[in-house]
């Protein structure tokens, strides 16, 4: 929400710029204020339901999450928007204290799970590339600060890299092939499929550590997610409930992936080119289509599954035997879902004008935003609340 109202009402100058200071400051709104403390409590949640290894330090770090992740926003904020240098130093002490315990726990447990597929390779090994992306920001932000001098726009093209590909689709992907095919029905993914992650999404990573294979390596990217997108919008196009609200938000994901990758590749093959004013939208449009349309979609989608699956589960294993419990439909209604998701898309369409007339579509395009998601925040807390109303009479019984 507040990613939505900051660019409706924040200064525009510069938009769509990449490096305008407020597409700088929403990207961190929206990677650190959002993405990271639900991927990082997806990551605690699945490691002992899916590898069946509890984060034994989970229980200390969750409490700080989410909050210390939207200071280091925050701070990042200030030092862009208002030029303050103490922002960057704010950010970067707290995400080395957070992300540095964060990725402490998870390598800690990763070393004793069976990587049997796609999931649990991911889950094994996704703590480097969370090391990697804090370990590139904080170097990134302690250079603004004035810590230390560095080549800046080539430790800021890894951190992209890895936050984007190696970080974030690297996760969606990894956990979408267990839960897409588990609650769309969707076809199992093939053994192709399951033995290659994570490790084919890396490799242009690897290979773009060294500054000559940087090219290559962004080309071989475009084509790697394009293969995974293709695959995965065939799989998503027979799910076998189509039906379901979010299912459209899967298909608009992949299709997100596959369009990013077509633009990234097309801006480094033929930027000479092209037009100025269409050059400049191009990151705009790639950042959209893989922050929104790649990692908001899906995370709205799972939220609406999981969390409604989790308060039936709590209740069923709470609630005496033969006792009625109400179903995920009832506690959290697929028509509510429906018009959040259309709202999203809605939001994510107006984002892609935002090139076009900055000043008209911002505004627009923010409250959108911003709505889309203060009511999938309004959606949980209900369903949290409803939560609360049934396990009250078994907890008085």
């Amino acid at each position: 929400m507040l990613a939505g109202l900051l660019l409706a009402f924040g200064p525009a100058q510069g938009l769509p710029e990449r490096f305008a200071p407020l597409t700088l400051a929403l990207t961190h709104w929206l990677v650190l204020g959002m993405l990271a403390p639900i991927m990082i409590g997806a990551l605690f949640q699945l490691m002992p339901v899916v590898a069946g290894q509890a984060v034994a330090a989970a229980r200390f770090i969750s409490p700080f999450v989410a909050i210390v992740s939207a200071l280091i926003a925050a701070g990042l904020s200030a030092g862009f928007l208002l030029n303050d240098v103490r922002g960057f130093i704010w950010a970067a002490s707290l995400a080395v204290m957070l992300y540095g315990a964060v990725v402490l726990a998870l390598a800690t447990t990763a070393w004793r799970i069976d990587a049997l597929d796609a999931t649990t390779r991911t889950l094994r090994w996704i703590w480097f590339s969370l090391a990697m992306v804090a370990g590139l920001g904080v170097t990134l932000a302690g250079s603004f600060a004035g810590w230390w001098q560095i080549d800046v726009l080539r430790w800021l093209d890894l951190h992209v890299a890895w936050g984007l590909l190696g970080w974030i689709a690297t996760l969606v992907i990894g956990v979408a092939s267990t839960t897409v095919p588990m609650f769309w029905q969707t076809v199992r993914p093939s053994k192709r499929w399951q033995s290659s992650l994570p490790g084919l999404l890396w490799l242009p990573l690897l290979l773009a550590s060294l500054p000559f294979l940087w090219q290559f390596a962004l080309l071989l990217a475009c084509a790697l997610v394009a293969l995974f997108a293709l695959i995965a919008l065939r799989a998503l196009w027979y799910a076998k409930r189509s039906f379901d609200p979010a299912w459209i938000l899967w298909l608009v994901c992949g299709a997100s992936w596959l369009l990013a990758a077509i633009l990234t590749a097309s801006l480094s093959l033929f930027a000479v080119y092209l037009p100025a004013s269409v050059a400049q939208a191009f990151p705009w449009w790639i950042g959209v289509l893989a922050l929104v349309g790649g990692a908001v979609l899906p995370v709205n989608a799972m939220l609406g599954k999981i969390i409604p699956f989790l308060v039936f589960l709590h209740l069923r294993r709470q609630t005496p035997a033969g006792r009625r419990v109400p179903t995920m439909q009832a506690v959290l209604p697929p028509q509510r879902l429906k018009w959040q998701a259309r709202l999203v898309l809605l939001a994510l369409a107006l984002l892609m004008l935002v090139p076009l007339a900055p000043s008209l579509f911002t505004v627009v395009a923010g409250i959108a935003f911003a709505a889309a998601q203060g009511l999938m925040g309004a959606l949980l807390m209900l369903t949290l609340l409803r939560y609360r109303r049934e396990l009250m009479p078994v907890l008085l019984g």
